[in-house]
């Protein structure tokens, strides 16, 4: 797993790399080695990414996302393929922090719709009858069968059910 912040990391199947060569002065390797990396990152479908920063990691993104979501990134500036293609990972992960420093205020939503919590919240606090039921991602928290039972109308032998089954 890339530890991209202490609460998002990123598998490392989820990025793809293929080298081409380095546009430029490059010495007698120039237009011979290919050292330059363009990374491939589906945001749209990364399983680890809170839907609120997915969104707004999209949106920063800008000419960096194609129609199909993915977040591509060339990074040609060393002539060691090594060190472009740390330079590309870094550029990701820099551009997903930025989207997590952007958003990292709390807002406090009073909401019994679940879907509406799931799709603006990176995580989420559930308070049944004054009490603490559940406290994380959204994932994990629509999960709980507290929560099911409370805000989906889902009996805890259903919840058990659909999780084994």
């Amino acid at each position: 797993m890339i530890v991209v912040t202490p609460r998002i990391s990123l598998d490392e199947s989820e990025i793809r790399e293929s080298f081409i060569r380095a546009s430029g002065p490059g010495g007698q390797n120039v237009n011979k080695v290919s050292s330059a990396v363009e990374l491939r990152f589906d945001a749209k479908r990364s399983p680890n990414l809170p839907d609120g920063v997915r969104e707004r990691l999209m949106k920063l993104a800008g000419r960096r996302l194609t129609l199909a979501g993915e977040i591509v990134i060339t990074a040609q500036s060393h002539r060691s393929q090594e060190m472009n293609r740390a330079d590309a990972l870094e550029k990701l992960l820099d551009l997903i922090r930025a989207v997590k420093a952007r958003g990292n205020k709390t807002i406090l939503l009073v909401e019994h719709k679940m879907d509406v919590v799931r799709s603006l919240a990176d995580r989420i606090i559930v308070l049944h009858n004054g009490q603490l039921v559940a406290d994380g991602e959204p994932a994990e928290v629509i999960a709980s069968p507290v929560v099911q039972e409370a805000y989906l109308g889902i009996s805890p032998d259903a919840a058990t059910e659909q999780s084994n089954g």
